[in-house]
């Protein structure tokens, strides 16, 4: 896509489009069996364990692992017969898609208000791409209004690792109407490795367990997703850095007078009125990020890895809005 858009563009490109952290986790040694032998059901259940503590699950039976979330989303949606779906947005394109695909007549709304009463209730938190962050009491407020006509929350917590401390509803589970999913390889900056999880009540985690199927996840994923998991002090040092990198790339769009509205420490969304622009310069310099169809003066800026700075900066300096 981007070399089609910008086939002059020196490279490689500098993929500033995606909210991934441009420090990955380092990767462990993996035995041979990883690779050769089917993964291990022991194992799979070792890793949701390791989750479930990470997360805050009450068990490994209420944890769900997967080759990423994005192959749970259409499982998800398929929890409750079809009927009517409403996502809190603008957010993530995927879950409406997904949720028409498992039959439902999906609504995108910003009102939280208006998915009450719906069959399938579908928020990202934090959200992808402005960052907003819903409360967890109205979210429990909207998970029991929906428990009454047997409906489903689906909260999305991609970014949950950069979120607020106690922002996540993976201890309210045990309302057996909550599924909450995890995104690991954006925080872990191993997002080829695909691997994911849902968090639910056992009931429901069983269904998307049995949809899956056996050996859903490689052997090098369980291996390597344990470890990383269970690094509590790579993950704290993470944060710092991430949060260091945002307040840097915040002070650096700033000086473009580009003001920064919304976002999470693993990207930041700037508004302009200059945003078709800046996505033309930065392109024709093979630095892409991301622009908004239904809004024409947002772009959403991942974090550049160590070496992409300067480049990204004498871009950004180099820009002069059309007159």
């Amino acid at each position: 896509m981007a070399r089609r858009l910008f086939p002059g563009a020196p490279q490689p490109f500098i993929d500033l489009s995606t909210g991934i952290n441009p420090h990955p986790y380092p990767l462990p040694p993996l035995p041979a069996g990883a690779f050769a032998r089917l993964p291990d059901g022991e194992a799979q259940m070792g890793l949701a364990g390791i989750a479930a503590r990470t997360y805050g699950a009450p068990s490994a039976a209420h944890v769900v692992p997967a080759p990423g979330t994005q192959i749970l989303l259409p499982l998800v949606a398929a929890l409750v017969p079809a009927g009517r779906a409403a996502i809190l947005g603008p957010t993530y394109s995927e879950h409406a898609r997904t949720a028409r695909l498992a039959g439902h007549a999906v609504t995108e709304t910003d009102d939280i208000q208006q998915l009450r009463g719906t069959d399938l209730a579908v928020i990202a938190n934090p959200n992808n791409p402005d960052g907003r962050i819903i409360a967890t009491d109205r979210l429990l407020a909207l998970a029991q209004e929906l428990k009454g006509h047997d409906g489903i929350l689906v909260v999305d917590e991609a970014f949950m690792d950069v979120g607020p401390p106690g922002g996540s509803l993976a201890r309210e589970l045990d309302r057996g109407n909550i599924v909450v999913l995890r995104s690991f390889g954006k925080f872990f900056g191993l997002a080829g490795l695909r691997l994911g999880f849902a968090l639910a009540a056992p009931p429901l985690a069983a269904r998307l367990n049995a949809s899956l199927g056996p050996w859903a996840v490689s052997g090098p994923a369980i291996t390597i997703g344990g470890q990383a998991l269970a690094d509590t002090a790579w993950m704290d040092a993470a944060r710092a850095r991430l949060a260091a990198a945002a307040q840097r790339l915040d002070l650096l769009l700033a000086q473009l007078d580009m003001d920064v509205v919304g976002g999470t420490s693993l990207f930041r969304l700037a508004r302009t009125p200059s945003a078709a622009d800046v996505f033309r310069h930065l392109g024709a310099a093979g630095i892409i990020v991301r622009a908004f169809r239904e809004q024409p003066t947002w772009l959403r800026f991942g974090l550049p890895n160590d070496a992409d700075w300067d480049r990204l900066r004498s871009r950004l300096t180099t820009f002069a809005p059309d007159r």
